[in-house]
This record gives structure tokens, sequence and C-alpha cells, in this order.
């Protein structure tokens, strides 16, 4: 790679080619290209495998699958999250039809802070919707204490969380339901995709495509295919959430690397770690029993004019970094009640994620690590 090439913030991992085309062959020759197909149904299981969790339903996306886990766990009314993540954690809410109770966030971790989460409790809330951000993990335990205190139902929106473990545990593997992203800037991706981990088996046990599963996993199958049990039987509500053959192939081949794309970021990371150390800028600090995928290299500048003057000086020399979550959730313009998060704004206002995708070179990082120590 040319120094003097673009160098953008993320670019999806591209495996052989002629292991995609192979796969897809596959589906070819079934003539099944859609409606949850032999490759889709061995993706779930593989990942399932991975994972170590109970239940994968793989879906179109990661905003469709909150959706999902929303409607299976039958969530209405408030909703304490995060004013810190992607735009599908809090629009998945208003869609459908609860409202997001926002509480500020840890500054070390970047994560809803459970000491607040109490307090915004009321007799409305029915469930607490967090997010991995850049896979560093929620105080899971706290958040589950909580949850079990007043009743309320757990949902993880994991769409960085791919690979990290805690404990050893797939972080996935928290929470009534968490949710996966896998669209082509995710670590582990399918093209466009998503999948809902079922962790809650416990309720009814059903038939669903000729297997026995849980009342969750039963629903959650009804609901990304409209509702069918069967060809002419109706038994819910339901959109079409399903992912097609061509995806899950690119899932399936992806899946044989994802070791490689472990290493390769972590690799990266520790070349940033050389000249970016946490005495210049502040980054998520990493708990004890924690491997972090590393999917992302988020940095957090003494102030907003500091962040937006590296971000010019990378523009530049054609390197683009990006500002992983600007604007806040919370000022969203159809969220009509304003709260006050100062440690959350903070931090937005403040924060650049840096270039990081398999196959940036060591020459690469250091050029970028540079050109962020001179705009200093």
């Amino acid at each position: 790679m040319s120094l003097k090439e673009n160098i953008f913030v993320t670019k999806p991992f591209q495996a052989p080619f002629s292991e995609i085309t192979s796969e897809i062959n596959r589906a070819w020759d079934n003539q099944w290209l859609t409606n949850n197909g032999p490759l889709l149904l061995e993706l779930e299981q593989k990942l399932k495998t991975y994972l170590q969790v109970p239940e994968v339903a793989f879906v179109t996306n990661g905003t469709i699958a909150i959706q999902l886990a929303i409607k299976a766990l039958e969530i209405e009314g408030e909703v304490i999250t995060t004013p810190f993540s992607y735009v599908a954690t809090t629009s998945s809410l208003v869609w459908e039809h609860c409202e997001p109770v926002f509480v500020d966030v840890d500054p070390q971790t970047f994560n809803m802070d459970p000491a607040l989460i109490e307090t915004a409790i009321t007799p409305k809330t029915t469930a607490i919707l967090a997010t991995h951000v850049f896979g560093v993990p929620c105080d899971v335990d706290a958040i589950g204490a909580i949850a079990e205190k007043h009743g309320l139902k757990v949902i993880y929106d994991g769409a960085h969380a791919f690979g990290t473990t805690l404990e050893g545990k797939s972080l996935l593997s928290y929470g009534t339901m968490s949710t996966l992203s896998t669209h082509a800037t995710k670590l582990f991706h399918s093209v466009e995709g998503g999948a809902v981990i079922i962790n809650d088996t416990t309720g009814t046990e059903q038939e669903s495509a000729g297997r026995v599963v849980c009342e969750n996993r039963f629903k959650i199958d009804r609901a990304r295919n409209f509702g069918h049990n069967g060809p002419e039987n109706f038994t819910s509500i339901g959109i079409n959430g399903k992912n097609s053959e061509f995806h899950a192939a690119v899932g399936l081949v992806n899946l044989r690397y994802i070791s490689d794309i472990l290493a390769d970021r972590a690799r990266q990371h520790a070349k940033y770690d050389e000249y970016l150390t946490e005495e210049v800028l502040q980054k998520p600090v990493i708990a004890s029993g924690v491997n972090w995928n590393k999917s992302y290299y988020p940095v957090v500048f003494k102030s907003e004019q500091q962040a937006l003057a590296v971000m010019d000086a990378l523009a530049q020399e054609k390197i683009f970094a990006r500002r992983y979550f600007y604007p806040l959730l919370s000022e969203l313009p159809y969220i009509t009640e304003q709260v006050d998060v100062p440690v959350a704004k903070k931090i937005s206002d403040a924060i650049l994620c840096l270039p990081l995708y398999y196959g940036l070179e060591d020459e690469q990082v250091e050029r970028i690590s540079k050109i962020v120590l001179a705009a200093l």
C-alpha cells in the first residue's frame, strides 16, 4: 500500500473471492437463495458453537435484531438506556413505541454507569438496553443485579462485541437477549446482517422449523418471518427480518478467518499504543478478566477543538478518522425530554476513532500517530 493512498476509518475484511463463490455456488445449486436456507442455518449453528451461546437467530441487520428483541420480550413503557451509542440503539426503542430514559456513562469504560440506573427506575420501567461500546464490556454483574431486583429485562446492544470475552465467556452471552451487527464495517461481517442471541431459554418449549426450541427463540423465529408458523398459520404479528443465503455464505467464510482478524487488530492496537499513551490521550479502561476484541481505536482529546484540529490534520493527508459517537442520542430531534449527561457529552464532543482495519500496515499506523501528535 502506498503511504499516500486514502486511509479510511475502516474497510471491510475481504476473504479470498474463490472461497466466497464456492459457498455461493452451494446456494445456487440448492436453488434456495433466501427464506432461512441451509447456509443460513449452518451459519447460525457455527456462530452458536463459536460464541458458546444457547441460541443464535441470524437476521437482516443489527437494527432489526434490536427491534425483534424488543418485540419478542414484549417490552413497552420506559427503557433505561445510554446516550452514547450509534443511533440505532435509540431509534429502535422509539420505533417500537418505547420511551428511552437516558443515564450518563462511566468515564472509564464509556458505557452506561450502573450507579445511575436505580435512580432512573420508575413504575413504567420495563427494561434496560445497554451498549457494549466499542466492544468494551458493560458492568454486566451490576446491571444484572439491578435488573433482577426490579424485575427488568436486559438487552445488550452487542453490535461491536463479537470476539470479546469476559472471564472466558462471550460478551454476547449476557442479558436476556443480546444483539449483534454483522455489517461490512464490523470485525466479523456478512456484508449486511445481524443476529439475536437468546440467552433466556426458559418458558414453554415449542416446535419451530422441525425442531423444539425455547419460547424466546420461537418468538424470534416467528417475528422475523411475518408471523408464520407453517405455510398457512400466523401465530403473531411479524416483519421480514430474514437474511439471504448469499450473506450467510460470506459469513461462513469470514468466520474461518476470525482468529487472524482478531490477531491483526491486536497488532495495530499495540503499534498505536507505542505512540499514543494514556498520558497523551484518554482511552477506555479494560477491566481484568476481559479479552477485548479491539474492534476500534477510540481516543478522547482534551477538548472538541483539539479533536477537530486533529481530524482536519489527518484529512489533509487523506486520512479519515470519525467522531464515534456524535451527537449524543439524547440530543436527537425526536427526543423531547432533555437530560443532563455531562460525562457522555464531554466524551462525545472530544472523541475520535482512528483508522483500524484488517491489513492496515505498521507504517500507516506510525504515520497516523505522528500526525496526531504533531497536531496536538
